[in-house]
């Protein structure tokens, strides 16, 4: 541990939030997280061993990878420099290895290198750190809230272990809140504060899993309610829900909520389950997704997954994103739930999806098959006597506006692209097919 850093964040702790002065120190205070650091997990043997290797945190905010940071640099035997991304710059990361040189040089001591909010480090900088961790000048333990398969170099995740952290349970949060309560060196203990067992449960359920909001709204109530005549600080359930006032979303309209929002949208549509998508869709709305973006979802979803099995979904689709373009929010958020029921409530079929895509393998593998002479263009002089559009056979003028001619190149005649479903108004579509082609 860097012994300035060390001063310095002892002198700051006495004023610091209650969300940091409540950080764990130790493995056995961390709460949560039972899949890395349960009994016998990969993480708490090598926290308890002091045999780190380089790691990444992920996670969304307020679940702890920090704090995991902290437990490693009070628990290792390893000098621990710790840098932000979000005002770190190349030369501090210039300082840090030059530092870590001379203490394996002179001490023959390692140095673990934290760095928060890695994936800000642009690539530049992500890269000058990898022949230090490629030669064990430094251990490195990043901690991001993104994807790091997206936002970390791929030569550093590859020299590293990545362990996922998920937001924490109700029960973890709750179990944290009272503990800081009661906590008489770093928490609110001897302050004479009462916390209801229903406001402890309204602010659990409302900070979605990150405990950094849970303890702020905690001393957001402590400082804001008056003591009544016993000297009591008491957090009732309204209290609570006043320092809380909307429920939290980690929602980054960039990053991984945006996406897995998104796709268990679309995967409810698909799967025909209007329940789940119309809540994905009010969670989506609810953290002030784009309307925009959610209605161009819903018509792809209507071509894609429903295509012709219900030729309306992809009209009613349309419309509803027109219409949300001209009304905004918050009467979009009605028609783009009407637009979603139908799509998810909609027979469906991907018949049109495999035909394109059986089609463009057609044309990448055959892309100059000839188009029959019966079919080209015949509009210009001297068409006639090349053979242009003579034979064709125009399908009005015969029964069933139908006539059987070769539409394909020779080279692909008989092949079939498109193959409707049973399913939905395709029904009706296969058997036209089958009662004019004869098939």
């Amino acid at each position: 541990m860097d012994l300035f850093d060390d001063a310095g964040r002892k002198n700051l702790q006495k004023d610091a939030p209650l969300a940091d002065r409540m950080r764990p120190t130790t493995l056995s205070e961390v709460v949560g997280q039972e899949h890395i650091l349960g009994e016998g997990k990969l993480l708490s043997r090598a926290i308890r061993s002091d045999k780190i290797g380089s790691l990444i945190f992920y996670g969304p905010p307020g679940t702890g990878k920090t704090t995991l940071a902290r437990v490693i640099a009070n628990t290792t035997k390893s000098f621990f420099k710790e840098l932000s991304a979000t005002c770190a710059g190349k030369k501090d990361i210039e300082n840090a290895i030059k530092l870590a040189q001379n203490n394996l040089g002179m001490h023959n001591r390692k140095t673990i290198v934290f760095i928060d909010e890695i994936h800000r480090f642009n690539k530049s900088q992500q890269d000058s750190l990898l022949p230090f961790v490629e030669n064990g000048t430094i251990t490195l333990i990043g901690a991001t809230t993104e994807n790091p398969y997206f936002e970390v170099n791929k030569s550093l995740i590859s020299r590293s272990i990545i362990f996922e952290l998920n937001p924490l349970s109700p029960e973890n949060i709750s179990f944290l809140i009272k503990r800081a309560v009661v906590d008489d060196k770093k928490g609110l203990g001897g302050k004479n504060i009462v916390i209801d067992n229903d406001a402890v449960e309204f602010i659990a359920g409302a900070c979605n899993g990150d405990a950094r909001v849970a303890l702020n709204a905690l001393e957001i109530g402590f400082f804001t309610t008056d003591r009544d005549k016993n000297g009591i600080i008491h957090i009732t359930k309204e209290v609570a829900s006043s320092c809380i006032q909307k429920r939290i979303l980690n929602y980054d309209k960039s990053g991984d909520s945006h996406y897995d929002t998104i796709s268990a949208f679309i995967k409810s549509m698909r799967g025909s389950d209007p329940d789940a998508a119309i809540y994905y869709l009010a969670r989506m709305l609810y953290a002030g997704e784009d309307i925009n973006f959610i209605a161009r979802r819903i018509m792809i979803c209507a071509s894609e997954d429903v295509s012709n099995a219900d030729p309306q979904a992809i009209v009613i689709a349309t419309c509803a994103a027109q219409a949300v373009e001209r009304i905004g929010m918050p009467e979009s958020q009605i028609i783009l739930a009407q637009a979603t029921a139908y799509v998810a409530c909609a027979p469906k079929s991907n018949s049109a999806v495999d035909a394109i895509y059986k089609a463009t393998n057609a044309v990448r593998e055959k892309p100059h098959g000839a188009i029959p002479s019966h079919l080209r263009d015949s509009q210009y002089q001297g068409a006639e006597k090349l053979g242009r559009g003579v034979s064709y056979k125009y399908p009005h003028n015969f029964e069933n506006h139908y006539v059987k001619q070769q539409y394909l190149p020779d080279d692909l005649n008989g092949v079939k692209f498109y193959v409707p479903s049973d399913n939905g108004y395709e029904r009706t579509i296969k058997r036209w097919l089958e009662k004019i082609w004869g098939e």
